[in-house]
C-alpha cells in the first residue's frame, strides 16, 4: 500500500464525526466554561448584592440572636440550624441559578450537549504510567501547559491592578456598618469577578478555535479508510454486482411472465423481440410488457410460442420500440399506424380462426426508421 494511503491528509467524514460523537468525542472548551460561570458569577453579585447583603445580614442577626434556652435545648437547635440552611437556601438560590444555567449553556456554544455512555467504560490504558508521560510531553500537553501559564499571568495582572485600584474601598470596609459593608462587599466581589471573566474570555477567544481546529486534525483519515467507508456504506463492487445481477433475473422472470398476456410479438426476426398488448377500455394507447435483444429475445419468442401468442415479423418496427419504449411504456404516437396494423392484422387472423375463414394476408408495414416500405409476414 503507498505511503500517501497511511497518511492522515483527509477530511473527515460525516459518519465519522457522527461515530466520535456517540464515543464522546467533541470538541470542548474549558477556558470558555469557565469564563462563562465567572462572568455569570459576577454579574450575579453586581446585580443581586442588595438581595444577597439582605440575606447575609438577617443570617448573621439570626445566627447571633440565639437565647440561652436555645442554645441548651437541642431540638431547638437543630430547628434553628435547620431554618438557618433554609434562609441560606433561599438567600443564594438566584446566584446558584444563574450559575447552572450558565455551565449548562456554555457548551452549547461549542460541540452542544452530547451524552455518551461510552466515556463511562473503564479504560485501564489510562492508568498507565507510560501513557501519561506521553500525554505531559505531547504537542496537546505543552499547548495546556502554556494556556495554564497564560491563564496565571493574566488572572494575577488583573488580581493586582483591581486589589491596587479598590485598596480604598476594601479599606474602608471595616468602618462602615455591618449591613452596608456586606452589601459593599458583595458588590465589590461582583466587580472582581467581571475582571476576572474579561482577562478569561481572552483565553477563551484563543482557545475555542484551537480546540476546533484540534478536534479536527483528531478525526482526520486516510485515504484507505475513506475508502474502506465507502465499501461499507455503499457495499463492495462484488457484491453490488452480484445484487444487481439478481435483481436483472427477478425481473426477467417478471417480464417473461407477462408475455403470455400480449397480444402480439414483434421481432426481428431474430436479434429483437417486443410484446405488445392493448385493451381499448383501459388503456389510452399500446402498452410494452416485454422487451429484449438477442438471447432474451429468443426466449420471448419461445414463451410466446408455448402460449399461442402471434409473433408478426417486422425488424424496423421491433428495433423503434426496442429503443424508444420502456417495459410497461405506452408506444409513442409516432408509431401508433405502425403498431395499429399489426394489432389489427391479428384480431382479423384471430376472428378468421374461429370462423374458419381464410386468414387475411399481412400487411406492408411502414418503415418507422426510415418512411421506407417493408414487407412483413407472419
Amino acid at each position: 500500500m503507498a505511503d500517501n494511503d497511511l497518511e492522515r491528509t483527509e477530511q473527515p467524514t460525516q459518519k465519522r464525526i457522527d461515530e466520535a460523537r456517540k464515543k464522546g468525542q467533541v470538541p470542548r472548551s474549558v477556558e470558555l466554561n469557565t469564563a462563562a460561570v465567572v462572568l455569570v458569577v459576577g454579574a450575579g453579585l453586581h446585580l443581586l448584592g442588595g438581595h444577597l447583603a439582605g440575606g447575609l445580614t438577617n443570617l448573621m442577626r439570626a445566627g447571633l440572636s440565639v437565647s440561652r434556652e436555645q442554645a441548651l435545648d437541642e431540638s431547638l437547635a437543630v430547628s434553628a440550624f435547620a431554618g438557618s440552611m433554609l434562609n441560606a437556601l433561599l438567600t443564594v438560590a438566584p446566584l446558584l441559578g444563574l450559575t447552572v444555567v450558565a455551565a449548562l449553556a456554555a457548551p452549547m456554544l461549542i460541540g452542544g450537549w452530547n451524552l455518551s455512555f461510552g466515556v463511562l467504560a473503564p479504560d485501564f490504558k489510562r492508568l498507565s504510567p507510560l501513557s501519561g508521560l506521553k500525554r505531559i510531553f505531547s504537542t496537546r500537553g505543552l499547548v495546556e501547559l502554556s494556556k495554564a501559564f497564560l491563564k496565571f499571568l493574566l488572572v494575577a495582572v488583573i488580581a493586582v491592578v483591581f486589589l491596587w485600584l479598590h485598596t480604598d474601598d476594601l479599606l474602608g470596609l471595616s468602618s462602615q456598618p455591618a449591613a452596608s459593608a456586606i452589601g459593599n462587599a458583595v458588590t465589590l466581589s461582583g466587580q472582581a469577578f467581571l475582571y476576572l471573566a474579561g482577562s478569561l474570555a481572552v483565553i477563551a477567544a484563543i482557545d475555542v478555535p484551537y480546540q476546533l481546529w484540534q478536534h479536527k486534525q483528531s478525526l482526520r483519515m486516510t485515504r484507505h479508510e475513506i475508502r474502506e467507508e465507502m465499501k461499507e456504506s455503499e457495499g463492495s463492487p462484488e457484491i453490488k454486482g452480484r445484487i444487481r445481477q439478481m435483481q436483472e433475473a427477478v425481473a426477467r422472470r417478471r417480464m417473461m411472465q407477462e408475455v403470455q398476456k400480449a397480444d402480439v410479438v414483434v421481432v426481428n426476426p431474430t436479434h429483437f423481440a417486443v410484446a405488445l398488448r392493448y385493451d381499448e377500455k383501459r388503456m389510452r394507447a399500446p402498452v410494452v410488457l416485454a422487451k429484449g435483444a438477442d438471447a432474451i429475445a429468443a426466449r420471448i419468442r419461445e414463451v410466446a410460442g408455448e402460449h399461442l401468442v402471434p409473433i408478426f415479423e417486422a425488424p424496423p418496427l421491433a428495433r423503434a420500440l426496442f429503443r424508444n419504449v420502456a417495459i410497461g411504456g405506452e408506444v409513442p404516437a409516432s408509431l401508433y399506424v405502425a403498431v395499429a396494423q399489426v394489432l389489427t392484422y391479428v384480431y382479423h387472423v384471430r376472428a378468421a380462426q374461429r370462423s374458419g375463414a381464410t386468414p387475411p394476408p399481412p400487411p406492408t408495414i411502414e418503415s418507422p426508421e426510415d418512411g421506407s416500405a417493408d414487407p412483413t409476414r407472419h
